[in-house]
């Protein structure tokens, strides 16, 4: 079976060259672009299996990439992992809504996007499709619109809570061990190690008040999102 193809969308080029060649080195496909445009065509005319995708660049400006991309059947499917010197929450707000699979915060640390990466080539090529809005329990998490509620009343969650949160709905009773769920937040910055998920599970709790139940600790392994009867069990998808 052929190795994924990769391609970076980077005009910083001692990024693009180092993170290459630690790709090359696990043993993908991988192709680079210096702006938008030629990243553009370059993903238009290969379709690779996933971009590591700028957010500043010349031309075209990673935001207007991944709309394209978005937007056109041929493209659509591609995951696309974000890269951005900006932290700002809205800035990841509006990646998302772009279409984005995920997002990390320049500057990163290599071994941990590494993991980021083989994480979304893993859900493109074997796992459930994921819903960008979930809701069980009277619980709903609207990805896109990064909004949470519960029973109507809104949750104020952090992005890396919110995430979490999604990520676990997505396919309740799975358990998911801490380093799945490193993977699955938002960024180094906000989850640089696997006990860091504890402390964000704790909060999530919190803030869940009477669902707090929802979300279990299976001892030794990480975490679930556990439906329980006396608040329903129905699954919307959107």
């Amino acid at each position: 079976m052929s190795q994924p193809t990769i391609l970076i969308i980077e005009d910083e080029q001692s990024l693009a060259d180092i993170l290459k060649y630690n790709l090359v080195s696990e043993g993908y496909e991988v192709l680079s672009a210096a702006d938008g445009a030629e990243g553009l065509r370059l993903a238009q005319t290969v379709v690779p299996d996933l971009i590591v995708l700028d957010i500043m660049l010349p031309l075209i400006d990673g935001l207007q990439v991944c709309s394209q991309l978005r937007s056109a059947p041929e493209t659509q499917d591609i995951r696309i992992l974000m890269l951005t010197a900006k932290s700002e929450e809205v800035d990841e707000v509006v990646g998302f809504n772009m279409g984005a699979d995920d997002y990390v915060v320049k500057p990163y640390k290599l071994h941990p996007l590494l993991h980021r990466i083989k994480a979304l080539l893993r859900r493109s090529t074997g796992e459930a499709p994921q819903r960008d809005v979930v809701e069980q329990c009277g619980v709903r998490v609207d990805r896109l619109n990064y909004r949470a509620s519960i029973e109507g009343v809104e949750l104020v969650l952090t992005p890396t809570e919110l995430r979490l949160l999604w990520y676990l709905m997505n396919q309740p009773e799975r358990t998911y061990s801490r380093l799945e769920l490193l993977e699955a937040c938002r960024g180094e910055d906000n989850c640089s190690t696997e006990r860091t998920i504890d402390v964000h599970i704790k909060s999530l709790r919190h803030k869940l008040g009477s669902r707090a139940g929802l979300l279990q600790t299976i001892r030794g392994v990480g975490y679930r999102f556990f439906p329980m009867d006396e608040f329903g069990s129905n699954v919307t998808e959107s």
